[in-house]
This record gives structure tokens, sequence and C-alpha cells, in this order.
């Protein structure tokens, strides 16, 4: 019987689907990712279920959305009675590992890098932060051991973080057993601190002035401060990627690894909101992702709109781990005619809010009043009907067309199709109204 694949999961932290090249970006800054996603399979389009950094930990953890994992907002446990990720790979004899931020712990209390065993939904290995964006700095990490002692690992976070990823992988692969790592980068988050983007040295200068994308340009933000060094700190995510894939090959272990690579939501760097994410427009939900190893090499351009509840089920699937019942998401080497031709998107922090996205349409609705305490309770039964757009002629989702009679039809069907899905993933169906004001030939009028 062959062994079972390794598998590699490589999460980074708030980046744009458009950092690669593949995405139009010009700037080269992604070329390992864009190499391997060419040679495997790249999901192109791909969606973060909710942005917001816990939420969307636990769903890629648990398989479910987070109003059903536990974790909502940030600042809450995940529910420990339900099947784990990890959890799958250790019944199927997997030596789990897990290397980074975590953020899917909340003491109440006590120091934020240390993570009780009991929270770590299964997995062995462990050397991680709860919150890493406050126990390190761009040149300084600090991680924590199955022991919950601090570990400190020098040069730049990123490369620290993939260097023990690395030692990891030349451990575990002296074994029979199968392995499986999950490794979370922060970069290229912000270091909350003092809200800046600390590249490597000598990167930032790179882009500064450089190509932006259009969202970026047309809204204010501060995209202006900060892109060059969020630029600086994607090629060195790269850079990294690359020596991690370099590893697989030295060790003659390429063919038998899965490897994942993606992130948990993208960045609006505050052209949105107040902030750089909880936002259901692309800039903050779509994602660069590819998969390569095992059944997806030379899997080419997968067009199905996928969403991060699907990959855990994918993982699974691609080791022939029986998915639990529990899961929400759906394997992609599983896809057929009958795989949704939109994803859903949740968001129950700052705001409580739901989309659906189509590959021509974006359809947004958001809990009236919400937009400074829509963390009380992740439903709402009431919304409000907030965006439309046509990603046809509007890709960076710069016109709104909500308002507009001409396409009060096309909401209707919008609407019913986005009722569907939260009912599906477990919610109540709310009521959605329409906007306050519908432009019909060139005036306003109140609907009734």
């Amino acid at each position: 019987m062959a062994r079972q694949p390794n598998v590699v999961v490589f999460l980074t932290d708030q980046q744009r689907w458009d950092c690669s090249a593949l995405h139009g970006n010009p700037l080269d800054l992604m070329p390992n990712f864009d190499r391997l996603a060419a040679g495997g399979t790249h999901v192109a389009n791909s969606f973060s279920c909710q942005p917001v950094c816990a939420p969307v930990r636990s769903s890629l953890q648990l398989g479910r959305y987070a109003t059903h994992t536990g974790v909502w907002k940030n600042g809450l446990n995940p529910d420990r009675t339900l099947p784990s990720l990890a959890g799958q790979f250790n019944d199927a004899g997997y030596a789990t590992s897990y290397i980074g931020k975590w953020h899917l712990y909340d003491s109440g209390e006590g120091p934020p890098g240390p993570v009780p065993q009991e929270y770590r939904l299964g997995y062995q290995r462990w050397l991680a932060s709860n919150l890493l964006e406050f126990t390190s700095d761009a040149y300084q990490t600090t991680l924590y051991n199955n022991d919950d002692e601090p570990v400190e690992l020098y040069g730049y976070r990123v490369d620290a973080c993939v260097d023990a990823a690395i030692q990891n992988v030349v451990e575990l692969s002296k074994s029979e057993q199968p392995f499986f790592l999950f490794l979370s980068l922060i970069e290229p988050h912000q270091q909350n601190s003092r809200d800046d983007y600390p590249a490597p040295e000598g990167f930032r200068s790179r882009y500064e002035g450089r190509w932006m994308p259009p969202d970026l340009q047309h809204y204010r933000g501060n995209a202006h401060q900060h892109i060059a060094g969020y630029y600086g700190m994607v090629k060195r995510i790269d850079d990294a990627l690359g020596r991690l894939h370099d590893t697989l090959i030295s060790l003659d272990i390429l063919d038998d690894t899965v490897l994942l690579f993606t992130s948990d939501h993208g960045c609006h760097f505050k052209t949105r909101n107040s902030e750089y994410k909880r936002s259901l427009h692309d800039a903050s939900i779509r994602v660069p992702t590819m998969l390569t190893g095992g059944p997806f090499t030379g899997g080419g351009t997968v067009q199905n709109l996928v969403s991060h509840v699907d990959l855990p089920a994918t993982l699974l699937d691609a080791c022939g781990i029986p998915v639990p019942e529990s899961f929400q998401g759906r394997s992609l080497l599983a896809a057929d005619a009958t795989w949704p031709d939109e994803v859903f998107v949740q968001i129950s922090e700052s705001e409580t809010g739901r989309a659906i996205r189509t590959k021509r349409w974006k359809y947004g609705v958001r809990a009236p009043g919400t937009a400074g305490n829509g963390d009380v309770e992740p439903w709402a039964p009431e919304m409000q009907e907030t965006f439309l757009y046509d990603l046809y002629s509007d890709p960076y989702e710069i016109q709104n067309l909500v308002q507009l009679q001409s396409h009060r039809a096309l909401c209707d069907r919008l609407r019913e199709r986005l009722l569907k899905r939260m009912v599906e993933a477990g919610e109540q169906a709310p009521v959605i109204l329409p906007p306050d004001e519908i432009a019909q030939g060139g005036q306003r009028i109140i609907p009734e």
C-alpha cells in the first residue's frame, strides 16, 4: 500500500489576491507562487469566508462557517467538541505540527503568547504564539513550544518561522509516518504596535512609487504610505516559499507532499472602513491560492469559486481521509456540475453583514445600525441591501449599483440566492430590506 502524502499548509495573513502576476500584478512579487501555481493547481477564484483573523482561522481548522465554530468574532474560543482538521490527520496516523500565529485562544487574562494544549485543536507538535503580532516584531520573534516555554527565533520574522518549518519538515521526513504541517505567518499584516508594514531591510525602497491596484488609487486610505512596505513583505514571503519548496526537493519528498498556499483574508488599506479588513469587498476577501503535489500536480487553473470552508475537506480528500459530516465545505477534487456558482461570505464583527459573490455579481447586505457594535451577536433578524457590483465592468468594486431601479429585479434574484445560502449554512433567514433610496430617472424615490 502506497504511503499517504505529506501535507504542508503555508498560510499568510492579510494578503490580497492581486499581489500575484497571475492576477495582473506587474511587479514580480510572487514568482515562486506563480511558477508553482502554473505547474500545480491554481485556484483562480479563492475567497475568505470571514474577513476577520480568528473567525476565518476557526473555519480553516474546523471546516465550518464561523457562525458555527464558536468563533464568529475575535476574542472567542472554538468549539472543541467539533472534529478538527488536525484531529482527522491524527486519526489517520499522521504526525501533526503547527508553527506560527494561532489567534484561536482567549483566556480573558494572561500573556498573549502561550496556548494551553487543550486549545490547540489536536496538533501534536507546537511552536506558536496565540497573538504573534504582540509577541514579535520584524526582527524579533518569540514562539512557544509544547511546554509553553518561550523560544526566541532570529532573523526577519518570515525567515525565522519558515526556518522553523523547514527544520520540522527535515525531522519528520526521517520517519515512515506521513506528516501534516500547518505554517501560519503574520506577514504581510501590519505591525499593530505602530500601524506600519515593516518590510525586510532594503525591500521597501524597491516598491516606492510603483503600481497600485485601482481601488487603492480611487479611494482615500493609507495605501500610499504603506503599499511599498506591504509589497516588500510579500516578496520576502515568496522567497521563503521558494526555500521551503527547495527543501522538499532536497529531501526527495516533493512528489509525495501536498503544498497549499493561501491567505486568511485580504487588505483594503482603510479605504472601505477605518481599518484594513472587516469588509465584504474583494479587497478584503479575495486571496491568492494554489496547491501542488499529489493529485494537484498539473491540475491547471480551477475556475470554480472556492471558499476557505472548502479547503479542509480538500486536504483530507487528497489524502484519502474521510471528511467529517460536520464539515460544511466541499472537496475541490470532487468538483462537478453541482459545484455552487457563488461563494457565501459572512462578517459578524464591527458589523453584521452577508454577501454572495458570483463570477459577475457581488451582492451584500448589512444589519442597520451595527457599524460600531455589530460584534454583540453573529445574527440579525433584519438586514438591508448595501451594495451591488458588476464585476465584469467594475472588478475593483467602485460603482455601487444597489440603488438603481434598473437593477431591482436582479437584486431580488440575488436576495433569494443569498437567503438560500444563509439557511444552508445554518442561519435563520432574516428580513432583507431594500436600500433607503432607489434612483429612477435621475430622481431618488423612497421604496414602499
